[in-house]
C-alpha cells in the first residue's frame, strides 16, 4: 500500500491549478458517490487532483489511486476504503475504474456500508452503470467530461480569455461579438492550430506537434487494445477490424455510410459492423449522427459517422478530409449540452429548431433556403453577416 501513498504524493506535488476544466464548476463535489466519465486523454484525473489541492487543506483527508495500479492485482477496493476509512480518510478519489473488475458490485457496497465516506470516481466513456446485480444507477451522479473547448484552448495556452456564449447568444449577437473579439486578438490563426493541436490538454506537455500527434495515436491505439476489451467481450481480429475502420473513416469527406461498401472494406459482416460502430461510439472514437425523425426500425444504421474530434483525424491519416474536420469540429463543440441531428434539407438540426450547413468561406444557403431558423456555420470567415456565422465561434458554448 506504500506504494499508492507515494504515487499519490508525488503526483499532487505535480498538478497545476492555473488552469480548471469547464466541468469542475458543474460538479456538485459535495455528493457522496460522483461519476465521470470522458475519453481517455480529456483531463480527468488532472481535474480530481485539482479538486484535492483546492478543497481539502488537509490533504490527508483525501486519497488518490488509480485503480489500474499493479498493487490491485493483490488486494481490493473494498480492502484500500476500509484502511482509509480507520485512518480518518473521508473521500477517496478511484481513477480508472474501468480497468478493475468487480468496480460496480464494490463501489455499490462501499456507498451503502460507509455512509459517511465519499468517493469521486473516473472512467472510460465506454462505462455502463447497469450490471444486474451491481446496477449503480441511481445511486452516483454522473458526469460526462468532453475534449477541450476552443475558448479553453486559447485560454489554457494564454492567447485569450473568452465569455462562454449560449447558443442564442451566438444567433443573434455574432456579428457584434465577433468584431469585438477581433478588437482584441486574431482568432483564425489559433482556430487553425485547435483543429490539429487543441482538443487534448496533454498538448502543453509535449515538445512539439508531432509528439502530440504521436501521443493521439497511442490513445486510440489504448483504447482500442486495452479499455475497450475492459468492458466488452471482443476477439482480437475485432479490434484489427476497429482500427482499419478508423483510418478508413478518418480519409472520407462527410458522407452517408454505404454499410455494404464498408463491410466489403474491413472484410466484415453487417451485424458485427454495426456493433463495431457502437463501440468506437461509446468509447468517443467517432460520432454516429441519425436523420431527424428516423424511425426505431432504422435506429441501428447511422445516417453519418464521423471521426469524434478533428485531432484524431489529424493524427491517424496523412490526408483528413477538410469537410469531415469542420463537421467532426462543429458535432464536437455542439454535443456539450445541445442534441444534434442529421437535418433533410441541411447538414445538422440543432435541439429540433436551428438548421446549420457547415463548409468553408464561400459556402451559400442554396440548401436551406426558405427553411426558417437556418444558418451557415462557415470557416475561414473572422466577422460574420446575416445568418453566415464564423464557424470558430461555436468554440465558445463551454
Amino acid at each position: 500500500m506504500q506504494t499508492l501513498f507515494i504515487t499519490y504524493a508525488r503526483l499532487l506535488e505535480h498538478t497545476s491549478c492555473d488552469f480548471v476544466r469547464y466541468l469542475y464548476p458543474r460538479i456538485q463535489w459535495e455528493e457522496r458517490l460522483i461519476g465521470i466519465r470522458g475519453a481517455r486523454g480529456v483531463g480527468k484525473t488532472t481535474m480530481m487532483l485539482q479538486r484535492i489541492k483546492m478543497a481539502f487543506p488537509d490533504t490527508s483527508k483525501a486519497f488518490y489511486a488509480s485503480l489500474d495500479n499493479i498493487w490491485f492485482a493483490g488486494h481490493s477496493l473494498t480492502e484500500l476504503v476500509e484502511y482509509l476509512y480507520t485512518h480518518g480518510v473521508t473521500h477517496l478519489f478511484a481513477d480508472e475504474v474501468h480497468r478493475y473488475r468487480t468496480w460496480a458490485v464494490e463501489l455499490k457496497n462501499i456507498f451503502d456500508s460507509y455512509p459517511d465516506f465519499n468517493v469521486v470516481f473516473t472512467g472510460s466513456s465506454l462505462l455502463q452503470l447497469e450490471q444486474g446485480e451491481a446496477d449503480l444507477s441511481r445511486r452516483p451522479h454522473m458526469y460526462d467530461m468532453a475534449g477541450l473547448s476552443l475558448r479553453e484552448y486559447m485560454m489554457m495556452n494564454g492567447i485569450a480569455d473568452l465569455p462562454v456564449l449560449t447558443v442564442e447568444d451566438i444567433l443573434e449577437r455574432h456579428v457584434q461579438i465577433a468584431a469585438s473579439i477581433a478588437a482584441q486578438v486574431k482568432v483564425l490563426p489559433a482556430f487553425e492550430r485547435y483543429f490539429t493541436e487543441g482538443y487534448y490538454p496533454f498538448r502543453k506537455e509535449t515538445a512539439d506537434k508531432a509528439g502530440y500527434q504521436e501521443r493521439i495515436e497511442r490513445v486510440v491505439q489504448t483504447v482500442i487494445e486495452n479499455d475497450i476489451p475492459a468492458v466488452e467481450e471482443v476477439s482480437y481480429e475485432t479490434l484489427q477490424k476497429m482500427k482499419r475502420l478508423m483510418v478508413v473513416l478518418a480519409g472520407l469527406p462527410p458522407f452517408t455510410p454505404k454499410i455494404s461498401s464498408l463491410c466489403q472494406t474491413i472484410d466484415t459482416t453487417r451485424n458485427q459492423l454495426i456493433r463495431l460502430l457502437g463501440l468506437m461510439e461509446r468509447a468517443s472514437l467517432i460520432r454516429q449522427i441519425r436523420i431527424e425523425g428516423k424511425g426505431l426500425k432504422m435506429v441501428g444504421k447511422p445516417d453519418k459517422v464521423l471521426i469524434d474530434n478533428a485531432n484524431i483525424m489529424a493524427a491517424i491519416t496523412s490526408a483528413p478530409d477538410e469537410g469531415s474536420m469542420r463537421e467532426a469540429y462543429f458535432t464536437g463543440q455542439m454535443a456539450v449540452g445541445h442534441c444534434i441531428k442529421q437535418s433533410r434539407q441541411g447538414d445538422f438540426l440543432i435541439d429540433d429548431t436551428y438548421l446549420f450547413e457547415v463548409g468553408g468561406a464561400k459556402k451559400g444557403f442554396s440548401q436551406i433556403k426558405d427553411m426558417p431558423n437556418s444558418y451557415v456555420a462557415a470557416d475561414n470567415l473572422e466577422i460574420g453577416f446575416g445568418n453566415k456565422i464564423p464557424l470558430w465561434m461555436f468554440g465558445l458554448l463551454y
